[in-house]
């Protein structure tokens, strides 16, 4: 099986090193906006708990680049399920059909901690002050994973294009203002506060605030992220074996 799970990763693998300088410039574009427009434009005449802005600011900048990009890097598989009708090829070849999911949600992983390294890079050379740790790594990680996760099981199940544009509008687009990324959810009205921190999002944008300035991180979230972890990969799981059928 592990073998099988290398080889199904190893396929995407060979595409994105092949186009990882368009890779690497193209999630630069967005950062970069950010760290400007909020970082060191609005950023200036705010503050948070006494520290700057910046310092607030990628952390959330992180949550949300790994949710998106960790999602997106599985888009071209629902084309090739609905579209170019290849996936049966995967299915139908010497390889294990849950290998196949394992190594397609590694592969998205992969890319969330590549982009993910390239902004804090960024970060940095724009004057954040954030401290790396293992667990603000592994945080990322599961962050990428869930969503990976997500995208995995949208691919496999959603008709059509349109409709994989209306699960961004609908789904992560609300995440991507609402869960802390750009200002605490403490300033939401208490109804919005509540639903907002049953999404994932929300918790890593937490974790990745608090780890990064040297805090304890609340367990609640961790365990909040590794519950959406082994539920949505339990929707993979379910998700391939249909397919099969």
């Amino acid at each position: 099986m592990l073998y099988d799970i290398i080889t199904a990763f190893w396929r995407d693998w060979i595409v994105l090193k092949r186009r990882m300088i368009k890779f690497i410039l193209s999630r630069m574009v967005a950062p970069i906006l950010y760290l400007v427009a909020f970082g060191w434009g609005l950023g200036r005449s705010i503050t948070t708990g006494g520290g700057a802005y910046i310092n607030f600011l990628v952390p959330g900048i992180l949550a949300l680049n790994s949710m998106n990009i960790s999602f997106n890097s599985l888009t071209s598989l629902h084309g090739e399920r609905v579209y170019h009708k290849s996936i049966e090829e995967y299915f139908t070849a010497p390889i294990n059909p849950l290998s196949f999911a394992i190594g397609k949600i590694l592969a998205a992983i992969l890319r969330g901690m590549i982009s993910s390294a390239i902004i804090i890079i960024l970060a940095y050379a724009f004057g954040a002050d954030f401290t790396i740790t293992p667990l603000f790594l592994l945080v990322l990680i599961l962050n990428c994973a869930i969503f990976a996760e997500i995208g995995f099981y949208a691919a496999m199940t959603i008709a059509s294009y349109e409709d994989m544009g209306r699960f961004n509008t609908y789904i992560l687009l609300p995440m991507s203002f609402l869960c802390g990324t750009f200002f605490s959810p403490d300033k939401l009205p208490t109804a919005f506060y509540y639903f907002v921190h049953i999404l994932p999002l929300t918790h890593t944008s937490l974790l990745l605030r608090g780890i990064g300035s040297g805090g304890v991180p609340n367990m609640i979230s961790v365990a909040v992220l590794l519950f959406y972890v082994i539920t949505c990969f339990s929707l993979c799981v379910y998700v391939t074996k249909k397919a099969q059928e």
